[in-house]
């Protein structure tokens, strides 16, 4: 559930947003505030993923207590006045809703909301290796445990990937796209580098032009899309006078 708070001054308008809030399933109400400083309270002691926040408010307005946040939540800003949309999408607010709207307005701005929460969970969940630093994969109706840091580079071929492991006498091939692959690998560790390859970037040797030595008479080429990546990356690492 996608733990929200409703902002609004004005009490009917609150009423109107809780009862929005009920009919989009994955949304939870954890509270109506009708100023921000409130808002804040809750905000700085309890787990608040997302906000519908009114901008003309007394004693601190929406755009000014967003903007007061250090980790701000998710933000869908509700009001009267069209002039402040600009100020409103600097802050990153997820979407702008202009009073009166409907139930079928603000159920866009929650999918956009939920978009948003979805792909934050997917970086988290992709950004956090096992404590073992183990991942499970499927190959030749068994499954295998692998260190993430024994891979050296994996390979694309059609649908299947080859992961070229650390002391394996083979690669390990399974069913999975490049891309699923990409974000379950750590990004501190491994890069794409090029449309078919994903190496990991601590058993690089040498860079010559446009390839990457590996080492063991691997070399893997740099794509013309992922250099300006790769190259902030080696720029990053790079030891000068």
């Amino acid at each position: 559930m996608i733990r929200c708070i409703a902002i609004d001054d004005e009490p009917l308008a609150l009423q109107q947003m809780e009862s929005y809030i009920s009919k989009i399933p994955y949304l939870e109400l954890v509270a109506k505030c009708q100023c921000a400083t409130d808002a804040k309270s809750i905000i700085d002691n309890d787990k608040v993923d997302a906000i519908f926040c009114d901008i003309n408010m007394p004693e601190l307005n929406g755009l000014d207590f967003v903007k007061s946040l250090k980790n701000p939540p998710m933000v869908v800003f509700t009001t009267a006045y069209s002039e402040y949309a600009i100020d409103g999408f600097k802050l990153d607010a997820v979407d702008y809703l202009l009073k009166p709207f409907g139930l079928d307005d603000f159920r866009k701005a929650t999918e956009k909301i939920k978009k948003r929460y979805d792909a934050q969970r997917m970086l988290q969940e992709v950004s956090q290796v096992d404590e073992d630093d183990a991942i499970f994969l499927k190959t030749e109706y068994k499954i295998v445990r692998i260190n993430v840091s024994d891979i050296h580079y994996v390979e694309a071929m059609s649908e299947y990937l080859r992961i070229y492991v650390d002391g394996a006498t083979r690669p390990i091939i399974v069913l999975m796209s490049m891309k699923k692959m990409e974000e379950r690998l750590p990004s501190s560790s491994f890069m794409r580098v090029h449309r078919s390859f994903i190496i990991n970037l601590k058993k690089i040797k040498e860079v010559s032009k446009n390839r990457i030595s590996l080492g063991e008479d691997v070399d893997v080429p740099i794509g013309d899309s992922y250099r300006d990546n790769f190259n902030a990356y080696i720029n990053s690492k790079f030891l000068t006078k």
